[in-house]
């Protein structure tokens, strides 16, 4: 396809914007260092489950290309290409930025070599009694083979002096991630000063093999392919097919081997020829391997609240904290817009729905859930207090498999119907109906969201949501749950568009209207944000549209294979890609339609995985007041030029480097500071 950027590229330059955050001046240093650290875990996924799934492709010898036009060996070999420099500059970015900016606020990492001896002494004896006990020292020789690593496993390997003048001997050493990575050391000064566990055990490893003389000891990481395949059709059992599919995730083939420049080559030999290793897989990085570390424990260290993000509390609408959250409810359309908007208003209404006794009956789909749900808690409880309640929940949400699993029985046990997604598809919709018993009637309300019922990511992520009364959205999602847990067809709809039957080809026509108003000479626009752009059919009508002279404006954070502002064909259409304090998450689509303007919200990117291969909802914003919030917002989002990206082609610039005045960052306009929130940073590649 023309003027179609390859995904898997695209990525990277998302992956590339959120690296410029952890040296962008305007950041605390504390959050830069929370950026360094996605920025790894970014990668980490990527090599996981999109190299990992190249590799397969190219294994199985496809020759198919991409819409831009690639073969799978010529997307490796350019990923490779452009991984190996995003993550020198990563480490350049560490070493020379952001580790002396650290050490400025009083946070050091100390060299082996310069330790004083009080250091030294609390060393040997911190590894005595912490870690010596748990670590194994495994040879490799003819009577043992090379250990399973474990997937993103830190490691070290270790060359020992052959016996009698024999050759040398090969060990491994799991560094253990029941230890804490970062090892504080003591100090004079009162600096927060510390060592990697690594570190540690390289300067006792001789401990670990008496008798024997250490030659070399080097750290190493892989990285394993984790795409899951399981087979959907044959599956008697889809639940069952997934925990077993999931067991041989962790230890699915090498697709990456990091090591430091400075790796002996005995030691690199080994291990390359150990774990099949190529050129093409083998990563040497200037630093730490796995930068975690700065996220997990140092980001969270006392004393540093100056280096930080202010803290602020959530607003909560006063009527949402009425003793009757149900006649608030019916008052009107209630808007929420997370994080600014708390979560706890939509927990309220799920525990307030469970304990009330007009309620009968309880429907939600989820898609991902944190740790301690209070979701998941309130459905149990309903369900043993006698209600009904049917909970669809996707067991195909990629490295949530387990957690869902787990929630599933849990909910199940409670007396909850629980499905466990549609083979062939994944429920990714955000919709919520309680069925209440009224005089005499019943009554539905209906909570729709862009985002996952999870009280974490809530507060992380920026989504959209409503909660309403109206009737024809109660029967609409009514005859959703029918279809999506029963074998009904696509019911017709009064408002919900759903996928993968109906949200396409509506889009389609949204977008067809637009450039039928202007190919008329009415006024036409379109206005969308959303997570990724991918769809080839989707990118062309809106290429269509733009040539039409439908003017386009567009916010992607993420992906975006649309490539906008090329003179004669797309210079009608802009794209900004917003990268802050929050990951943004809501996906808003508005078309002016020639005045009569229609504003959607949707759990759905325009992707062909959210369009033809997920069960998503698009919905409208039908109250005026909250349609003019909506609005607002993307209105804002098109005049933030603190945090905004502009794609021009395939390039994406700063809009910071072109603002000689004041900036505007339009997160942090609505943030509503002056209160207190505990809070960590997001993975900016969303699970979502």
């Amino acid at each position: 396809m023309e003027h179609y950027t390859n995904r898997e590229l695209s990525w990277l330059e998302f992956n590339e914007r959120v690296l410029m955050e952890a040296c962008n001046p305007d950041n605390p240093v504390f959050e830069q260092m929370k950026f360094l650290s996605i920025v790894s875990s970014n990668l980490d996924e990527f090599f996981m489950i999109r190299v990992g799934s190249l590799r397969d492709l190219v294994l199985s010898g496809a020759k198919g290309k991409d819409p831009s036009g690639m073969k799978p060996q010529e997307q490796l070999r350019a990923l490779t290409a452009r991984i190996r420099t995003q993550v020198k500059r990563q480490y350049k970015i560490m070493n020379e930025y952001l580790l002396p900016a650290l050490a400025r606020c009083g946070v050091r990492m100390a060299r082996p070599e310069s330790l004083t001896r009080e250091q030294a002494l609390y060393l040997e004896d911190y590894f005595t009694r912490e870690v010596y006990p748990v670590l194994t020292p495994m040879a490799v020789d003819a009577g043992h083979h090379f250990p399973l690593l474990l997937s993103k496993s830190l490691n070290l390997a270790v060359l020992l002096s052959g016996k009698n003048g024999k050759k040398n001997d090969f060990a491994t050493v799991q560094v253990p991630n029941v230890l804490p990575r970062v090892v504080f050391l003591p100090t004079q000064s009162g600096e927060k000063t510390f060592l990697l566990l690594e570190q540690v055990i390289t300067m006792n490893i001789h401990r670990l093999f008496p008798g024997r003389q250490v030659l070399v000891c080097h750290p190493y990481r892989i990285t394993r392919n984790a795409d899951l395949t399981y087979d959907e059709d044959e599956a008697a059992d889809l639940l069952q097919e997934i925990k077993k599919s999931l067991k041989k995730r962790k230890w699915g083939a090498v697709v990456r081997l990091e090591c430091n420049p400075d790796m002996d080559k005995r030691l690199l030999d080994i291990l390359r020829k150990a774990l099949d290793v190529d050129d093409e897989k083998l990563f040497k990085v200037d630093g730490p391997l796995n930068l975690d570390f700065f996220m997990k424990q140092l980001s969270g260290l006392e004393g540093f609240d100056q280096e930080r993000f202010p803290s602020y509390t959530a607003t909560i609408d006063p009527d949402m904290e009425s003793s009757d959250i149900f006649a608030a409810i019916r008052q009107k359309d209630r808007f929420f817009y997370h994080p600014y908007d708390s979560f706890e208003p939509i927990v309220r209404f799920v525990r307030d729905a469970a304990r009330d006794d007009q309620v009968m009956a309880i429907k939600q789909t989820l898609y991902r859930v944190s740790g301690h749900s209070p979701i998941v808690a309130a459905l149990a409880e309903a369900a043993e207090r006698g209600k009904q309640v049917t909970v669809l929940l996707e067991v195909k949400a990629r490295f949530d498999e387990e957690n869902n699993i787990h929630w599933g029985h849990e909910l199940e046990k409670a007396g909850c119907h629980v499905v466990y997604g549609l083979p062939g598809l994944k429920t990714h919709s955000k919709i919520t109906l309680v069925i209440r018993r009224e005089d005499g009637h019943i009554r539905r309300y209906t909570h729709l969201g862009t985002g996952n019922y999870n009280d974490v990511t809530a507060r992380l992520y920026t989504d959209m949501g409503i909660l309403t009364a109206r009737e024809e959205i109660g029967e609409d999602a009514g005859n959703f749950f029918n279809m999506v847990t029963g074998y009904s067809e696509t019911p017709g709809m009064h408002f919900l568009v759903a996928a993968p039957k109906e949200l396409r080809p509506e889009l389609m026509r949204l977008i067809r209207r637009e450039t039928d108003h202007a190919k008329a000479g009415r006024k036409a626009g379109i206005e969308a944000k959303m997570n990724s752009l991918l769809d080839p059919d989707i990118i062309a009508a809106l290429y269509e549209a733009g040539q039409a002279g439908v003017k386009i404006d567009l916010t992607v954070r993420g992906i975006c294979s649309l490539q906008a502002g090329i003179p004669g064909f797309s210079e009608n259409i802009t794209v900004r890609s917003i990268v802050g304090r929050f990951l943004e998450h809501a996906r808003i689509f508005h078309f002016y339609n020639d005045g009569e303007s229609e504003t959607y919200l949707s759990s759905a990117d325009w992707m062909p995985r959210n369009l033809d291969r997920r069960i998503e909802l698009m919905f409208p914003v039908l109250d005026p007041q909250v349609r003019e919030r909506v609005m607002g917002v993307l209105h804002l989002q098109q005049l933030d030029t603190a945090k905004a990206w502009m794609l021009h082609g395939t390039e994406w610039t700063p809009l910071r480097d072109e603002c000689s005045g004041e900036r505007l960052n339009s997160q942090e306009r609505l943030v509503p500071y002056g209160k207190t929130v505990e809070e960590t940073s997001p993975e900016m590649e969303n699970h979502d």
